[in-house]
């Protein structure tokens, strides 16, 4: 879209991924005269990629409990005024086919374009113009707030900040929404990767990544948080749906405890009278409950100190409490979001408004809100993009 002579307007939102149009579309719809300035070529660029191409959208089981904030309480107002009914009716409206996969997760039958498509046919019936490849290159204060680029000013009462976090760099993204929030004098919660795979020490790379590829059902936990979910064994460490639900809360230099054989007792029949105990029956017990070969090894790392009662009783103890140090994360590369951000403490839970910087608002991922895997990100994105869309 060319860049209009008139460049006032009501409300400007810098970027143009889920939070952004959201919030774009909610307030054009009110009849605020809004632009989207999006830094990439094209808009929703980590919507496409997201749930493998499909698009984790929203979650049905929704709660406060599902995110991760310095203030627990920041979340609910959002979530209770634009909650996974209101977008579900939104992609009803498009008739876009879904379907819910395990633990209230909604995907797309089709695409994640399909979602992006549904955003910007919603930003051209609210009359929001979205001007892709626009790069920021200052934003600064009058008696409006004006954004300069390379070759226009864009001025208005309100700035929308929804530049996103460090997570995926590749996909453009940068620490300027952090950047902007410094300049007007807001705290910033110290970021980190999450929902990322964990690596392994030395020691431990050694003894398990050549099983790369082997997953098994596990509950891993740290931090008084625990997750059943699937343990994926990478070339570098741990991944899988357990372990990114758990990277959220771990803590560099703690262990991580994971049940490996979850409401299972494995040496049970070992226990019994008059039954072999060795390394042999100890395997074949195992390999009921975990894949051959990471049953195998774990067990000739971690073998029983003595064939008693007491010492399978032990060893069954271990078995529900591996405790793994990781030696870090696979950093915002591989992070599918990123914790800490724009303090909550700086901003109106109703309307992600700034307290001190009237006009100056700050949603989605850049926020200090971090959701669990599973659509809980896009669904805060929504809530966050429509709270500051209905208050603009």
């Amino acid at each position: 879209m060319p860049v209009p002579r008139n460049l006032n307007f009501d409300a400007i939102i810098l970027g143009a991924g889920a939070a952004g149009l959201m919030c774009a579309i909610e307030a054009g719809k009110r009849g605020r005269r809004v632009a989207v300035l999006e830094r990439a070529e094209s808009v929703g660029k980590k919507i496409l990629i997201s749930g493998g191409g499909r698009c984790n959208f929203t979650n049905l089981h929704c709660r406060p409990e599902n995110f991760l904030s310095s203030n627990p309480h920041f979340c609910k107002s959002a979530l209770a005024r634009y909650t996974p009914a209101d977008f579900i009716a939104l992609v009803e409206k498009h008739r876009i086919p879904y379907h819910e996969k395990t633990l209230g997760q909604l995907f797309c039958d089709g695409s994640a374009r399909e979602i992006v498509q549904m955003l910007e046919e919603e930003s051209r019936r609210a009359k929001v113009q979205i001007f892709p490849g626009t790069q920021v290159r200052e934003v600064r204060r009058s008696d409006r707030l004006v954004v300069s680029t390379a070759d226009a000013e864009f001025a208005a009462p309100a700035l929308v900040v929804a530049t996103g976090g460090l997570s995926i760099p590749k996909m453009g993204a940068t620490g300027f929404g952090y950047e902007l929030a410094r300049q007007f004098g807001l705290k910033i919660k110290e970021c980190r990767p999450a929902l990322v795979p964990l690596t392994f020490a030395d020691e431990d790379r050694q003894r398990y990544c050549d099983l790369s590829g082997v997953s098994a059902e596990v509950v891993a936990s740290a931090a008084d948080q625990h997750f059943r979910e699937k343990m994926l064994v990478t070339h570098r460490g741990l991944s899988g749906p357990a372990i990114l639900q758990i990277s959220s809360y771990w803590k560099r230099s703690e262990p991580i405890a994971i049940d490996l054989v979850p409401g299972r007792d494995v040496t049970a029949s070992l226990r019994e009278p008059n039954v072999r105990r060795d390394m042999a029956a100890a395997k074949a017990a195992l390999r009921v409950s975990l894949p051959q070969r990471f049953a195998d090894r774990w067990l000739s790392v971690n073998p029983p100190a003595r064939w008693t009662n007491q010492g399978l009783e032990e060893f069954e103890g271990r078995l529900h409490r591996w405790e793994v140090i990781p030696s870090g994360t696979e950093g915002y590369d591989k992070a599918e979001v990123t914790a800490g951000g724009v303090d909550t403490g700086e901003l109106s839970a109703k309307t992600m408004e700034s307290r001190k910087v009237p006009g100056l608002y700050f949603i989605g991922e850049v926020v200090d809100v971090t959701g669990h895997l599973g659509g809980f990100n896009f669904q805060w994105a929504w809530a966050s993009g429509a709270s500051a869309g209905q208050a603009l």
